[in-house]
C-alpha cells in the first residue's frame, strides 16, 4: 500500500461572526471566554476553536481497513451503538467491557478541542475537583493532546475503534473506501434536548439557563456540531456504500434486535438467538443507564460533570414535547421543513409534511 499524499484542509475556517458572538455571550456567559466557536467548511460547522490546530491532520488521517468508526450528531445514541460494536467486535466480552470504560476502548477523534491549551487555570476552576492541581494538570495536559497522534501510535495489528461528531465531509475523503462506519441519527427535537443537558451536565460548559434560551441557540446553528441537517445529510447521501450502515435511533429503540442483528451482519459477524437476547438485556435502557462502564463515571470521579445530571438519561423518543411550548413547536416544525424540503431525508414519526 503506497504512501498517502498528506493533503492540504481544503475548507476555510472562520470565527463566528461579532453579532453571532453576542447572542452567545448573552447565553454562556463568560465561559465563551474559554471556548471560541469557529465555523468550518462551507456548510459552516461550529467547532470549538482548538480544532484548527489538528483539522488538516484529522482530514488526512492514516486508515486502516480493521478501524471501525461510530459517527453521528451527538447524542444521538452514539453510546449504546459504541458498546454494541465494541462487543460484537470483541466476541461478546462482558467481562472487559464492564471492566473498562467506554471512554477507554474508543478514541474520541476530537475530545482534544474540549480543553484549550492556555486555559489550565480556568479549567481547574471551572470544574471545582478534589484532585490536587498537580493531578488537574496532568489530566488536562493528556486530554489536550490531538487524537490523530495517539492513533498513528496504536500497532497496525490493533483494531481501532474511533468515535466521531465530527461531519463526514472533515473526516479523510477515503474513509468509506477504508473502513467501516455506523452512522446514527435521532430526530433533531429530541438531539436538542438531550443536548441541553449534556451542556448542564459537563462542568466546563456549565450551561445556566433554561431549555429555551438552549434552543435559540440550537436551531439557529450556534452550537458545537451544528447545523444539525447538514449533519445528517451528509451521511445520508452516503447510506448505500457497502462500508456504511446508517440507522435511526427511533428504529432502533423499537427493534433493539433488528438493530443488534443488522450491526452483526454488517461487521460479518453471525450470532446466536441467546448472543442476540444477551446483548438485548445487556442494552436495554435500565441496564444500560446502570452501567457505570459507559456512563462517563470516571470524569464525575474527576469532578468535571454536575452531579444534578446523567450521561445516560432517558433514551426515549417524543420526550422533547415536555419541552417545548407552543411557539418553540412552531419554529421546530418549519425549521424541519425548510431543512428536508430539498432532500428525500425523512426521520421515522416526524410529524411534518413538505
Amino acid at each position: 500500500m503506497g504512501e498517502q499524499k498528506y493533503l492540504q484542509f481544503p475548507y476555510e475556517i472562520n470565527d463566528v461572526t461579532p453579532e453571532e458572538q453576542e447572542q452567545i455571550d448573552k447565553v454562556f456567559g463568560s465561559i465563551v471566554n474559554v471556548y471560541r466557536l469557529s465555523r468550518f467548511g462551507p456548510r459552516g460547522y461550529m467547532l470549538y476553536e482548538p480544532y484548527k490546530k489538528d483539522a488538516a491532520n484529522i482530514y488526512n488521517m492514516p486508515l486502516r481497513p480493521t478501524d471501525v468508526f461510530v459517527t453521528s450528531y451527538q447524542r444521538s445514541g452514539t453510546t449504546m451503538t459504541q458498546e454494541l460494536v465494541w462487543l460484537i467486535q470483541n466476541n461478546l466480552d462482558y467481562s472487559k467491557a464492564a471492566r473498562v470504560p467506554l471512554t477507554e476502548r474508543y478514541f474520541f477523534l476530537e475530545f482534544f478541542m474540549f480543553f484549550v491549551g492556555n486555559q489550565l487555570d480556568a479549567f481547574i476552576r471551572s470544574i471545582d475537583s478534589h484532585l490536587n492541581e498537580n493531578t488537574l494538570k496532568e489530566i488536562y495536559t493528556v486530554c489536550a493532546q490531538p487524537i490523530s497522534k495517539m492513533l498513528a501510535e496504536i500497532p497496525v495489528s490493533t483494531p481501532r475503534f474511533i468515535k466521531t461528531h465530527v461531519p463526514l465531509s472533515l473526516l479523510n475523503p477515503k474513509l468509506l473506501d477504508t473502513a467501516k462506519v455506523v452512522y446514527v441519527a435521532r430526530d433533531p427535537r429530541d438531539v436538542a434536548v438531550s443536548c441541553y443537558h449534556c451542556a448542564k451536565l459537563f462542568k466546563t460548559i456549565r450551561f445556566p439557563y433554561g431549555f429555551k434560551e438552549f434552543w435559540n441557540l440550537f436551531y439557529k446553528n450556534m452550537f458545537v456540531y451544528c447545523p444539525v441537517f447538514e449533519h445528517v445529510k451528509e451521511a445520508w447521501e452516503k447510506r448505500h456504500h457497502p462500508n456504511m450502515l446508517f440507522m435511526f435511533y427511533e428504529n432502533i429503540s423499537k427493534d433493539l434486535s433488528g438493530f443488534v442483528c443488522r450491526v452483526a451482519d454488517f461487521l460479518g459477524k453471525s450470532l446466536s438467538p441467546l448472543e442476540t437476547a444477551r446483548l438485548c438485556e445487556h442494552l436495554s435502557f435500565e441496564n444500560f443507564k446502570n452501567n457505570k462502564s459507559v456512563n462517563q463515571e470516571e470524569l464525575r470521579n474527576n469532578g468535571m460533570l454536575d452531579n444534578n445530571e446523567l450521561f445516560i438519561r432517558k433514551g426515549m423518543s417524543g420526550g422533547w414535547r415536555d419541552y417545548f411550548d407552543e411557539e418553540m413547536t412552531e419554529q421546530a416544525e418549519r425549521w424541519i421543513t425548510d431543512n428536508l424540503r430539498d432532500t428525500d431525508l425523512r426521520y421515522p414519526h416526524m410529524e411534518t409534511t413538505l
